[in-house]
């Protein structure tokens, strides 16, 4: 299958390598960076594989999965024949705050 990494999943990448850099060092980061793409990889070939995520399986998003790379999640959609990368995130942090501050900032108010 294809994978398409969305814009909000792309920024959560350089968010990540940013902190990384900062708080560690390149050679961590490029680990980190390594197994997200093997990550990745290995979904394309078995993408029903991943898990429901908890907090999406409650709303009844069963088209959404995820998989654990080292300390983060990436949360995927799968679409006929493709996979939508849409969240890379740590695994610590509250899923459901960071998709109620994506949907709020995605609709502004007019």
């Amino acid at each position: 299958m294809r994978i398409f990494i969305l814009e909000s999943a792309e920024q959560d990448i350089k968010d990540l390598r940013a902190y990384i850099l900062f708080r560690f060092s390149k050679e961590q980061w490029l680990t980190t960076y390594g197994r997200l793409k093997e990550a990745l990889a290995i979904r394309a070939g078995h993408p029903q594989a991943g898990t429901i995520p908890e907090e999406l399986a409650d709303l009844g998003a069963t088209q959404y999965r995820q998989i654990i790379s080292g300390k983060n999640r990436i949360i995927y959609e799968i679409r006929e024949h493709a996979i939508f990368i849409h969240i890379v995130v740590d695994t610590r942090k509250d899923l459901q705050s960071l998709l109620a501050r994506r949907l709020l900032r995605s609709h502004p108010s007019h």
